[in-house]
C-alpha cells in the first residue's frame, strides 16, 4: 500500500534524494551539482512509499508572497502511470494550503505538462530549457 510522508528541509532527506538520483541524475542525465541545491533545506518535501520503499518525491518552497513553487516531482519508472504523481501533488497542495499559499507555480518538463494539466495547472509563457531539458512554466490557483 502506498503512503505519503512529509519531511521538512531539516529532516532526513535520504529517501527523497535517492528517488531524485535515480530519476533525474541516472535516467535523465541532470548534473548532480544542480539537482541538489540550497533550496532543499528551505523546502517541504513529500515522499511516496510502497511497503517502506521510497518510490516518489516532490518538494515545495516559498518563492513570493502567497505563492509556492513545486519542484523535483519524480516517480521511479516501475511506479509511473499508477497514480503516484497524483498522490504527490495532492500532498504538496495540502502542504501549500496549510502554509497559506494561494497559488502554486512549477516548471514542467514538456513531456510531463499534460499530467500537470490534468491536476489543474495551466501553461503560461514560452517553452524554455532547464538542466538541458525542455520545460514550460505552469501555475494553479488554490
Amino acid at each position: 500500500m502506498v503512503s505519503i510522508s512529509v519531511v521538512d528541509g531539516e529532516g532526513d532527506l535520504t529517501d527523497a534524494f535517492a528517488v531524485r538520483q535515480t530519476v533525474f541524475v541516472d535516467e535523465q542525465g541532470v548534473d548532480e551539482a544542480i539537482e541538489y541545491d540550497d533550496n532543499d533545506g528551505d523546502a517541504t518535501h513529500v515522499v511516496a512509499y510502497d511497503d517502506g520503499e521510497a518510490i516518489g518525491t516532490a518538494r515545495l518552497r516559498a518563492t513570493e508572497e502567497a505563492t509556492g513553487k513545486v519542484e523535483r516531482v519524480s516517480v521511479l519508472a516501475a511506479y509511473r502511470e499508477q497514480g503516484i504523481g497524483q498522490l504527490l501533488m495532492d500532498a504538496i497542495e495540502e502542504q501549500a494550503r496549510e502554509a497559506g499559499f494561494e497559488r502554486l507555480k512549477l516548471h514542467a518538463q514538456t513531456r510531463a505538462a499534460g499530467f500537470y494539466e490534468t491536476v489543474g495547472y495551466e501553461r503560461y509563457g514560452e517553452a524554455f530549457e532547464e538542466a538541458g531539458i525542455p520545460h514550460v512554466a505552469m501555475e494553479k490557483e488554490l
